[in-house]
């Protein structure tokens, strides 16, 4: 029987009923994964305010900044929070048809069983605890890099803080992997910005962009499918968020007429002014080409934009006859023409590539072409944050500056990263294979990053389901069921996820629910986990 005690008074029991019998087995697909996701409680009354004494409050739903009630980030959304809610369960002793949950709900290599670099982990403990400094344990490098990174923090601790920019080494060496990477073309110190990971420098790049109001807003191009990290800061920064879309059938690549066609839409209603590229691609996996870039550079000096390139993956290329190219070193490249007047922000990070150290909040971004009194202004912005994390920022010098061909611990880091990159590359194309033999379910080649993100082509039997059951508000809390896409990738999981082999294991694979996609597409976000022993079905 269907519960009755979760129903509102807005649906009728006869036609749940008449529902039911309509649409069958899909009926009942959608609703029990609805369910297994977002556990059946009924919606609670809500507490009289008046009466508790709480009606009062400064701070109220209605006086609160309304930009924070627009900002959406799935990564760490509703499902993440019920899966959470599962794992207190399950250590609380309630009894449910699995004893574990993987959470793939984000890029996080060491959750999934990477496992860290030695030398970055010496060198890191060797700086948190200086005593190590005389154990014979820690080869001779490891130790030298620890003073030179301890001699440049206040009191010789890595609990002071740094300047705002960041420790002035650290930046050098920064500026000097950056001239390697590029081959040769100068990298500035004093243009380069350490951070609190990536994110930190990106929100900081949009809250210097964003300016006006009504149609003098600033609009920002995001990429469609995108991370959601950029919808988010540009709605709680009030900005426009103008979308272009990738070419899923040429395997997301960019098009520059794409371009034209969302800045020529936006003009109507904002202000165009920045332009946003990931590359690789997440959620989509793809390697822009040199042209492709050479393109872009040339569509944001023709249409006046900033340009902000997160190039955090870079070193995450799989793909035959793929190769990573920074917006840097092309636009330089290209000449004069282009290379003294393009804006551009560029962004790495400690989170990603073969080191996966996303909990140390490591990174940077080096900026090229700034306005000199913008500059300042940017270094007023991050002063007011006093300064990174200290032990992230040593972590960024040791990703920046690796043992040497001559140095100890050189044989061993060579090995540990080929086998992390090794790894991911394999199950990349494990994915992309194991995806494409599944009937309704196509995957392009995972040529970089750490996604796949696979069309979906669901029966239409299901999709009437799915958009029933959105007109039924069963669930709480509501907010797991506000559009098609949710149950529909129920649904996929239902059939992806629980034929796994792993009776005792609750997969939540990743689902970025709102990373956007083109009308009437739907497909899911997979992380491909570095570690672990988990595996998709059929690929044993």
């Amino acid at each position: 029987m269907w519960p009755k005690s979760c129903l509102r008074n807005s649906q009728p029991v006869e036609d749940l009923e008449l529902t039911k019998r309509r649409f069958g087995r899909a009926f009942w697909v959608v609703m029990n994964i609805s369910w297994a996701i977002s556990g059946t409680e009924c919606e609670l009354q809500k507490p009289n305010m008046t009466e508790n004494g709480l009606g009062n409050r400064v701070l109220n739903m209605d006086t609160m900044n309304p930009n924070v009630k627009r900002v959406e980030y799935a990564v760490r959304g509703p499902i993440v929070q019920r899966a959470l809610q599962i794992e207190k369960e399950l250590k609380e002793g309630v009894e449910k048809p699995f004893t574990e949950v993987i959470k793939a709900n984000i890029g996080d290599a060491h959750a999934m069983g990477q496992k860290p670099i030695t030398f970055l982990r010496q060198v890191v403990a060797l700086c948190t605890y200086p005593d190590l400094l005389e154990d014979d344990k820690f080869p001779e490098d490891a130790k030298n890099r620890a003073r030179r990174i301890l001699q440049a923090c206040g009191g010789g601790s890595i609990g002071a803080y740094s300047a705002s920019p960041g420790i002035e080494i650290i930046r050098q060496d920064v500026a000097k992997y950056i001239e390697k990477r590029d081959g040769g073309i100068p990298s500035d110190p004093d243009s380069i910005y350490l951070s609190t990971g990536a994110s930190d420098a990106i929100v900081t790049m949009l809250k210097l962009l964003t300016s006006g109001e009504g149609k003098n807003r600033t609009g920002v191009m995001i990429s469609i499918p995108q991370y959601p990290l950029y919808s988010a800061a540009l709605a709680e920064l009030a900005a426009v968020q103008i979308s272009y879309y990738l070419d899923e059938d040429k395997c997301w690549s960019l098009d520059v007429n794409e371009l034209r066609r969302a800045v020529k839409a936006a003009r109507e209603h904002c202000n165009p002014r920045a332009l946003c590229i990931i590359n690789p691609g997440n959620p989509t996996g793809q390697v822009q080409s040199r042209q492709c870039i050479e393109d872009v550079i040339r569509f944001a000096a023709e249409e006046h934009l900033f340009l902000m390139a997160d190039e955090v993956y870079q070193d995450n290329v799989y793909a035959e006859g793929c190769q990573f190219h920074s917006f840097k070193k092309v636009l330089f490249e290209m000449g004069p023409e282009y290379s003294s007047v393009v804006e551009l922000v560029s962004f790495h990070s400690t989170s990603k590539c073969f080191m996966g150290e996303c909990g140390f909040r490591g990174g940077y971004m080096e900026v090229v072409n700034m306005d000199p009194e913008v500059k300042l202004q940017l270094t007023k912005l991050v002063s007011v944050r006093l300064c990174p994390p200290i032990p992230g920022q040593a972590l960024l010098d040791l990703v920046v500056n690796p043992p040497q061909p001559d140095e100890p611990s050189y044989a061993t880091f060579i090995k540990e990263r080929t086998a992390n990159l090794d790894i991911l590359a394999e199950k990349a194309k494990m994915t992309e294979q194991v995806l494409n033999t599944v009937p309704g379910i196509h995957c392009n080649p995972v040529q970089g990053a750490m996604y796949t993100f696979p069309r979906l082509s669901l029966p239409e039997k299901a999709i009437n389901a799915a958009k029933v059951c959105l007109s039924i508000p069963l669930f709480h809390p509501p907010s797991l069921l506000i559009d098609l896409s949710f149950p529909c990738l129920f649904l996929m999981l239902s059939c992806l996820i629980l034929p796994i082999p792993i009776p005792s294991v609750l997969l939540f694979n990743l689902l970025y629910l709102r990373v956007g996609e083109r009308p009437g597409s739907r497909h899911v976000l997979l992380y491909e986990a570095a570690g672990g022993d988990w595996y998709l079905p059929g690929s044993r």
